[in-house]
């Protein structure tokens, strides 16, 4: 061989992997086995091959693997791979430490003692923290989305990796426990282009100890051909549903669930196929001995009736007619805010929440999508058929159901209840401006496990938005209620009137219009018919807010709809043009109430008194006249009507909806759904037309409650 490759070539998809690099070892290293995630076509082959021909004690039994290699970039995937594997491990805890130093002196105190620095507004022209019903990663440069929030792109961190370099002697541990290792393919690469063992520095991605391992693959007591001539695994271990053909093939298997004895909860999960965690199966949190199930292995089975053991249906009301009909979009249909089955759809959106705090996206979008389903049924579920009825609801949905029916509670939400990790992480992802990927790197990457470690720690790396979002964590979790949230409107609209004229228009949108008691927060739509008029208009409502001391911070401000001339977004956007949460001009601001009873005799004995109402978040969007409907449209549904309505607008029509107006997909040209601009009605008269236009029902907002 005249030279050796360099580590480019050496990449596992490249033919030089058929080399033998002379003087390479690998001998010496603990039995290592594949992960196969994110291998294509013959690259985990190849890999294998070349471990074996350069000595490196391979083995595929888990149950014997010391050092795993991969396509794995996070410390997280490589423990789901180890799990998926049913290879219980802990990782090594490290103390807690500080995002980035901490001077001396300058250390804020305990949480709601924070530095009154904060008091002072800012601007930000910059894409910030989404709300209620903005976007979520993936869908098409929209703000309407789920309540699901909210990393702030200042400090979003990608998704972090165990940095720490390898020790001198490669996989040695002195501790004297069972340890295993996961390290990156690239570090096979190294060593084939350096010819010797090469440290693992960066390429190590996990180092854990072993709580329990996977009995051999092959046990020495038992043959072969017996292993695959057993009929079933012994319930003992696991319980897998197969998909049924039909709906009664979902009742017969509950009833042989039924029958049998139920296994003692334990974590199972099978290997994944890269597209996420499976939708409803158990995955573990807290690197810890204690591995919660986030999935029921079994359910009892619902009471028998005379019907059911005679085949009948008559216990089951009719299917609904979008059922018949098939309608496929939650925006085909009516969803009431408190349908007749609440009670399970709270288990489930519990599920779904551990699902976002997981960062399983597909299991976060099948459960808003079994959750929609459920909450459009007019009927008061009874029997597991009938879910089978429903879109996105399949046999394991039908199982939550029956261990819901029958004992009055989920052992997945169970779990997710009583687990330290989820606490913790719904705790880091409550605070405004911390997404779920911050809250896992705050608790996983920093080892924080509440607020005051934040504030202790890393204070001086959060963001302005974080760090008003944990000053007021308290008052920001408070609802509003509706007449608080008119009230907020009506000093809105005064403010924007004096700015412009009595012409102005200012719709409450988001959960308030939906009919909710209380609201997270309040979004607003306020328009003009004269074009001119709404150009720039946000920064002036905020200022003269500011003025009157309505608003205390201003957490971000967008005008790019201004700066584009108030077109539609483009079909193909740039930055520049702003895109997803900019879409519209909008500013995110923090609202006070600046009276109160006794503010006169307040500042009379104290001139420095301070202002007792809480503190609210409002948003302030700003629509022109001729798309006020795709605003108000835009901002009203909740999270699953407004993907549905987006996903319908795309392949039925072959259209790009926003907030900001609609555009075709085949040549990127405007479709007015709206009439011409100057149009006389009102914003929610728009509405109606830009649903006229996309050929649907008109749903009104307190049927778009898909939660």
């Amino acid at each position: 061989m005249d030279e050796i490759p360099s580590s480019q070539t050496l990449a596992c998809s490249a033919p030089e992997l058929d080399f033998t690099i002379l003087g390479l070892d690998l001998s010496s290293i603990p039995p290592i086995s594949v992960l196969s995630a994110h291998f294509k076509d013959d690259e985990e082959d190849r890999v294998k091959a070349t471990l074996r021909r350069h000595g490196a004690p391979f083995t595929g039994d888990v149950s014997k693997a010391k050092v795993f290699i991969g396509k794995v970039g996070t410390k997280r995937r490589a423990e789901f791979e180890l799990r998926s594997r049913k290879l219980k491990v802990e990782a090594v805890v490290e103390s807690k430490r500080p995002a980035s130093p901490v001077k001396v002196g300058e250390r804020p105190g305990k949480r709601m003692k924070v530095s009154e620095s904060l008091n002072k507004p800012i601007v930000n022209d910059v894409q910030g923290s989404t709300t209620e019903e903005e976007s979520l990663n993936g869908s098409e440069t929209e703000d309407e989305g789920p309540a699901l929030k909210r990393d702030t792109p200042e400090t979003s961190p990608v998704e972090p990796e165990d940095s720490t370099a390898g020790p001198p002697l490669i996989f040695k541990d002195h501790s004297g426990e069972d340890v295993v290792w996961v390290v990156k393919v690239d570090w096979m690469n190294e060593c084939l282009a350096t010819g010797r063992l090469a440290p693992l520095g960066e390429q190590l991605i996990f180092k854990g100890k072993v709580l329990e391992r996977p009995p051999p693959l092959i046990s020495k007591h038992k043959s072969i051909k017996a292993i695959f001539s057993s009929p079933t695994r012994p319930s003992s271990q696991q319980i897998t549903a197969k998909r049924p053909q039909t709906q009664q093939e979902i009742l017969e298997r509950a009833k042989s669930d039924a029958s049998a004895t139920k296994p003692k909860s334990s974590y199972q999960h099978e290997r994944s196929d890269g597209h996420g965690s499976r939708r409803f199966e158990g995955r573990s949190f807290a690197p810890s001995a204690h591995k919660p199930n986030f999935a029921s292995q079994t359910a009892n089975l619902l009471q028998q009736t005379t019907s059911e053991n005679d085949g009948e249906d008559t216990d089951i009301p009719p299917p609904p007619e979008w059922i018949i009909k098939r309608i496929k979009y939650s925006c085909q249909r009516f969803t009431p805010g408190n349908g007749p089955n609440e009670d399970f759809i709270t288990q489930l959106k519990k599920i779904r929440t551990a699902r976002t705090l997981i960062d399983d996206e597909i299991g976060v979008r099948a459960y808003s999508t079994i959750i929609a389903s459920i909450a459009a049924y007019a009927y008061k579920l009874s029997h597991p058929r009938e879910l089978a009825r429903l879109p996105g609801c399949d046999e394991k949905t039908a199982v939550l159901f029956v261990e819901w029916k029958n004992t009055g509670k989920i052992q997945a939400v169970e779990d997710y209840e009583n687990d330290e990790a989820m606490k913790v992480l719904r705790t880091f992802y409550d605070i405004w401006g911390v997404g779920a990927k911050t809250a896992r790197h705050f608790y996983y990457q920093n080892h924080w496990t509440e607020l005051d470690d934040i504030i202790q720690y890393g204070w001086n790396d959060l963001d302005r938005v974080q760090q008003i979002g944990l000053k007021y964590y308290d008052e920001f979790l408070e609802g509003i209620p509706r007449a608080e949230v008119e009230q907020i409107a009506d000093v809105v609209r005064q403010h924007a009137i004096r700015l412009r004229d009595d012409r102005i228009t200012v719709t409450i949108v988001g959960g308030y219009r939906r009919g909710k008691a209380a609201s997270g927060d309040v979004d607003m739509i306020v328009s003009h018919p004269d074009l001119d008029a709404t150009a720039g208009l946000v920064k002036d409502i905020v200022v003269a807010l500011e003025d009157a001391e309505w608003i205390t911070h201003t957490l971000t401000m967008s005008l790019n709809n201004t700066n584009r001339g108030q077109c539609t977004l483009p079909f193909r956007t740039t930055k520049a043009s702003g895109a997803g949460f900019d879409t519209l001009d909008k500013a995110l601001v923090v609202w006070q109430d600046p009276h109160w009873p006794t503010l006169e005799a307040d500042l009379a004995e104290n001139p420095k008194a301070k202002n007792p109402n809480i503190h609210r978040r409002v948003d302030i969007i700003i629509a022109p006249w001729r798309t006020v409907g795709c605003a108000v449209t835009g901002w009203s549904g909740g999270t699953t009507f407004q993907r549905d309505l987006r996903r319908y607008a795309k392949y039925v029509k072959g259209w790009k909806f926003d907030s900001s107006g609609v555009r075709t997909r085949a040549t990127g040209e405007i479709v007015q759904l709206e009439g011409p601009e100057g149009v006389d009605g009102t914003p929610e008269d728009a509405e109606r037309r830009v649903f006229e236009g996309l050929g649907l029902e008109f749903v009104p907002p307190e049927y778009r409650c898909t939660n």
